[in-house]
């Protein structure tokens, strides 16, 4: 692969990502009081405390569940759609961006 295609899969990727991750932002704005902060590791905090580990643990947890799928179609040596392959590597990189924020918060906390 040349540099330009590579660099284009890149830069699409990561606007995928980042789309993906600021409208579910908003999602959770529009779920929240008038005038409060909206917390967007809410749902990885909750799942910590209800699976009795810290917020990392809960949040790797959930990225572990992308991977195994990953690794599943991988092992599969058939041919998915592109959609389905843009799902799933979107979906990891979001998780390891979200825990990325859960530490940097733990960090500063």
């Amino acid at each position: 692969m040349d540099r330009v295609t590579f660099d284009k899969v890149v830069t699409d990727q990561l606007s995928r990502s980042e789309l993906l991750l600021t409208s579910k932002g908003h999602e959770y704005a529009e779920k929240a009081e008038a005038g409060t902060e909206v917390d967007r590791l809410e749902h990885f905090k909750k799942a910590a405390v209800l699976q009795g580990e810290t917020t990392e643990q809960a949040t790797f947890g959930m990225l572990a569940k992308h991977l195994v799928s990953i690794a599943d179609m991988v092992g599969a040596r058939k041919v998915y759609p592109q959609e389905t392959w843009d799902e799933k590597i979107t979906d990891s990189i979001n998780y390891l961006l979200i825990l990325r924020a859960v530490v940097a918060e733990g960090r500063t906390a």
